[in-house]
C-alpha cells in the first residue's frame, strides 16, 4: 500500500513530465474505483458532482462534508487523489491554511482554492485578498511533510468576467504567491490556452470538456499539462439516466439497455 508521501511524489511527477496528463472527476467511491481501474494516473474531486449525488447543487455542501467525501475517496484506490476546496469554506486567510492542512489530514495530496467568494454582491475576491488567501494556502501546503500539490483557480471567466488580461494578472500573482499549479476554468479556444500558458512558468490545468473538438495532444501542445473534466462525467451519468427514462415513460421502450457495460466488466474493474 501506497504512502501519503508515494502518492504525493507520483503526483507532483506527472506535472513535471512531457506532455499533458488527464486527471478524471469521480463523484463517489464506486465512480473512483472504476476510473482507476481503467488505468488513470489520479483524482481529482467535483464540487458539482459530489453536491449534486446527495441531492444538492454545487457550493451548498459543508466543509466537513467534504472532507469526509475526500477522506473517502483518498482510502478507496492506490491513485493519488486532489481535491476541488472551492473556496477552501473561507474568507480569512487563516481559515483557508486550516482547510489545506484539514484536506491533507483526510489523505489528499493536492487541492484547489479558488478567488470565487460565493458572495452575490461581491463573488469574486478583491485582487489583493485573493492573493493573501493563496499565500496563506502555500504556507500551509510547503508546512507539510510531503509535497502537497497546491492549485490556484482565477474564476473570472465562469462567474460573468470575461476579463482573460485580468485572469493572467491573478494566475501570475497566484504562481509568485506559491501556487504549484494555475486554473482558469472557462478557457474556451486553443488560442487563449496558449496565451495563458505562455504568461506562467508552473503547470497549467485546463477544464478540457469546454474546449470542443479538442484533443490532449492539441492540448498540450497549446501548453497545457493537466486536464480535468469537472463535473462533466457525472453529468455524462446523469444524462444517461435521463434519456432512459424519457424512453420508458414517452416512448414504453427499453432499448436504452441493449449496450450496457456487463456486471462481468463492472466487477473486473471494481476488482482493481
Amino acid at each position: 500500500m501506497l504512502t501519503q508521501r508515494e502518492k504525493a511524489e507520483r503526483f507532483k511527477a506527472l506535472h513535471e513530465r512531457e506532455g499533458a496528463f488527464v486527471i478524471p472527476n469521480p463523484w463517489d467511491v464506486g465512480s473512483a474505483r472504476l476510473l482507476a481501474g481503467l488505468g488513470f494516473e489520479a483524482l481529482a474531486t467535483t464540487s458539482a458532482g459530489f453536491a449534486n449525488s446527495l441531492g444538492r447543487l454545487d457550493g451548498q455542501m459543508t466543509r466537513d462534508e467534504v472532507l469526509e467525501h475526500c477522506r473517502s475517496l483518498s482510502a478507496a484506490t492506490e491513485l493519488p487523489v486532489s481535491a476541488d476546496l472551492e473556496n477552501c469554506f473561507a474568507d480569512d486567510p487563516a481559515e483557508v491554511g486550516e482547510t489545506i492542512l484539514l484536506g491533507a489530514r483526510a489523505g489528499l495530496v493536492g487541492g484547489s482554492i479558488e478567488d470565487y467568494s460565493g458572495n452575490a454582491s461581491n463573488h469574486i475576491y478583491d485582487f489583493s485578498l485573493a492573493v493573501e488567501r493563496v499565500h496563506a494556502a502555500a504556507e500551509a501546503a510547503r508546512s507539510l511533510d510531503f509535497p502537497f500539490t497546491l492549485t490556484a483557480r482565477a474564476e473570472n471567466l465562469i462567474r460573468g468576467k470575461n476579463d482573460l488580461d485580468d485572469t493572467i494578472r491573478r494566475l501570475q500573482a497566484f504562481e509568485a504567491a506559491g501556487a504549484g499549479v494555475l486554473y482558469a476554468p472557462g478557457l474556451s479556444t486553443l488560442d487563449e490556452v496558449r496565451t495563458v500558458a505562455g504568461a506562467l512558468t508552473k503547470p497549467l490545468n485546463v477544464l478540457a470538456p469546454l474546449l470542443k473538438g479538442v484533443t490532449v495532444a492539441q492540448l498540450a501542445d497549446a501548453g497545457a499539462r493537466r486536464l480535468s473534466l469537472g463535473g462533466a462525467l457525472a453529468r455524462a451519468a446523469v444524462t444517461a439516466l435521463l434519456r432512459a427514462c424519457a424512453e420508458m415513460q414517452e416512448a414504453g421502450g427499453f432499448a436504452w439497455t441493449s449496450d450496457l457495460a456487463s456486471s462481468a466488466d463492472v466487477k473486473k474493474l471494481l476488482s482493481v
